[in-house]
């Protein structure tokens, strides 16, 4: 009899932590509501009498990138693809980690596997041309980027990162004109308006690239490597104040502006 009862016990004590388990609507709406802890102890209540539920997997996992655990993400990653070899953000939540981890090299095998499983996907692709730049593979960079332009042309990062694609490669006039289509979008970027700068400086458009130079050192007046090329265009357009501007620069540590001073100021 005792028996009995112990054994009711337990089917009921199971039944209680069954009916108790988060649905997985339920979960999603904790996850989306950024209560991620929550969403993590519901996961691991459910997945004690669902074993192998990847979309709970990866909610999971999503939560502790959120919460700042990447290794915990990282082991439920790996135990998705262990499942489906083909879980295509498994293998891109696993590259994006490494890469905000700053390890490019080893970000770029899962993130391009990812590419290759969903081909389509937006975010992937993206990442993906952030991945190839950051490892100097310029030309892929610009095919994956060229993608992300053609899937949602008002997207603004990605004309950014395509210009810095393509002056890394040597084609300054385009990298001129992938700026200029982000500076459109995003006209207070300073990063933008100092690297348009400098192509432009480059290719020669010494006033429009004097404009952007001044305006990155109204906003930020201790931008010593925009003073410096502001001096560099100063100086090519004869302007006895561009040496001034250079010295000024490089003894305030620009490399640039003390690499320049004997072409300009001897």
């Amino acid at each position: 009899m005792i028996r009995f009862i112990h054994i009711i016990t337990i089917i009921s004590s199971i039944y209680l932590l069954i009916s108790c388990a988060a649905a997985p609507e339920e979960i999603e709406a904790l996850y989306q509501a950024g209560n991620y802890e929550q969403a993590i102890s519901a996961i691991n209540r459910r997945m004690f009498f669902h074993v192998g539920e990847l979309k709970m997997l990866h909610i999971r996992a999503r939560c502790y990138e959120e919460l700042g655990k990447t290794d915990e993400a990282i082991k439920d990653y790996e135990e998705i693809i262990h499942y489906d070899p083909n879980y295509a953000h498994a293998h891109a939540g696993i590259g994006k980690i490494l890469f905000e981890k700053e390890y490019y090299r080893q970000a770029e095998l899962p993130i391009l596997k990812a590419a290759s499983l969903e081909p389509d996907d937006f975010e992937i692709l993206f990442l993906a041309g952030r991945v190839q730049l950051m490892v100097k593979n310029w030309e892929r960079a610009e095919i994956f980027l060229n993608q992300v332009q053609q899937m949602n042309p008002e997207f603004a990062p990605v004309y950014y990162y395509t210009g810095m694609a393509r002056a890394s490669r040597g084609d300054i006039y385009g990298a001129a004109a992938s700026l200029n289509s982000y500076l459109q979008k995003e006209p207070d970027n300073l990063t933008a308006r100092y690297n348009r700068g400098f192509v432009l400086l480059k290719i020669g458009y010494l006033p429009w690239a004097l404009e952007d130079f001044d305006f990155v050192l109204k906003n930020n007046p201790n931008h010593f490597e925009a003073l410096g090329k502001k001096g560099i265009c100063l100086a090519k357009m004869g302007n006895p104040e561009g040496c001034q501007l250079i010295q000024e620069a490089a003894n305030k540590g620009s490399d640039y502006a003390l690499s320049k001073m004997e072409e300009f100021c001897l």
